[in-house]
């Protein structure tokens, strides 16, 4: 990023945070903060163990200094700005989950990967409500402002949960530790949840397998480890059989036998792992087992695109959510001049955008955009 790239985005943050409300997470005092600055000479990446007594002090820090980027603690500390973790005194953490384009999608339209990521954040805000029994009313929906979503829980009952029971809950929803032979056992209470995903998994790669027809499904299941020809043929002969009582193998106890059968059900078969990976809720675990986590701050700037970190007012109100809409910042009339490394066609407040590699004449929204992310530089006519 250029100087006059940077001193634009800068003057455009300043401007937003000149009249914007700054969110205060609940129980503010107790709260850490970090700050990066547009400063790339600075040695010091982030400015952190800072602690705020009221809203005030903290819209009046954020004028002045104009960060790029803005961050609260999800734990609780009684000493929240002391220079060390430990002195600190660690005394609970909100329960949050990180859903990043990172881990979901790569390589498609930024649009696109919001609407991917979208739904993970569906798939998993119905986990914890149908499944483990959250409220919604204890959940807090954040668009992260760059390709993603947070979840924040907020229930005092887990406020105090060390990272292992966190991790036994990320370990839940991401489907990792699953045992075939519970979740083909039929079980009373588990005609949802896991087991139903799993067998659901099972009976698509089992008919995979069958469409493959039976010479070429043979060949398949011999190839796997352990499994010879007669043990795969038999399998192949009997698979619609299976296929019909995948939902509780416990019918059909003797096909367990087939070796053909366990190497597909094993943890390592590649093919039945996709399938069931594709029915998790694909979380980033490292954030929601991080009791002294950082996490960006609501109606803050995401310094990566220029997009505003929106809190949802309502779990429900996720479905109709476009951050493309919704979480862009209307920085102003003025068009700049923007030189894009390279071509692109992008969505924007209902408006799409056909960019072209080069020097182009946009809207301030998608210059920001364009600069943050580091596709375009401003020119030399309008720094």
């Amino acid at each position: 990023m250029n100087p006059a790239t940077r001193e634009y985005i800068r003057q455009k943050f300043a401007a937003y945070y000149s009249h914007a409300q700054v969110f205060v997470p609940p129980s503010l005092r107790q709260r850490e903060w970090g700050f990066i600055s547009f400063d790339e000479t600075s040695k010091i990446r982030m400015r952190r163990h800072m602690a705020f007594q009221s809203r005030e002090e903290l819209a009046s820090y954020v004028r002045v200094t104009v960060p790029r980027h803005m961050y609260f603690s999800t734990a609780y500390y009684e000493l929240p700005s002391a220079p060390t973790m430990n002195d600190k005194i660690w005394s609970g953490a909100d329960l949050i989950f990180d859903l990043d384009a990172d881990h979901i999608v790569r390589k498609v339209p930024y649009d696109t990967m919001l609407a991917r990521v979208k739904d993970e954040t569906l798939k998993l805000v119905d986990m914890l409500t149908d499944e483990l029994g959250f409220s919604a009313k204890s959940m807090s929906l954040v668009f992260s402002g760059g390709r993603g979503y947070h979840i924040h829980v907020r229930d005092p009952d887990i406020r105090e949960w060390g990272s292992s029971q966190r991790r036994e809950l990320v370990d839940y929803v991401c489907g990792i530790g699953i045992d075939p032979g519970f979740m083909l056992t039929a079980h009373e209470g588990t005609s949802g949840g896991w087991p139903a995903r799993y067998r659901d998994s099972l009976r698509e790669e089992l008919q995979r397998i069958r469409d493959m027809g039976k010479k070429d499904g043979v060949k398949h299941l011999s190839s796997l480890k352990g499994v010879g020809k007669e043990s795969a043929r038999s399998l192949v002969e009997e698979i619609d059989t299976v296929i019909a009582s995948a939902g509780d193998l416990s019918s059909a106890a003797p096909l367990m036998k087939n070796n053909a059968l366990r190497a597909v059900i094993k943890e390592d078969y590649e093919p039945l792992k996709r399938l069931i990976l594709s029915k998790a809720a694909l979380t980033d675990e490292p954030v929601t087992t991080d009791i002294k986590r950082l996490i960006r701050a609501p109606c803050s700037l995401h310094g990566g695109s220029g997009f505003r970190v929106t809190e949802l007012a309502s779990v429900a109100d996720l479905e109709r959510f476009d951050p493309l809409v919704d979480a862009v910042v209307d920085f102003g009339t003025d068009e700049v001049s923007v030189e894009c490394l390279f071509s692109l066609t992008m969505p924007m407040k209902g408006q799409v955008y056909t960019i072209e590699k080069g020097v182009n004449r946009l809207p301030d929204e998608m210059a920001v955009f364009l600069c943050c992310r580091g596709i375009g530089e401003i020119t030399a006519p309008d720094a």
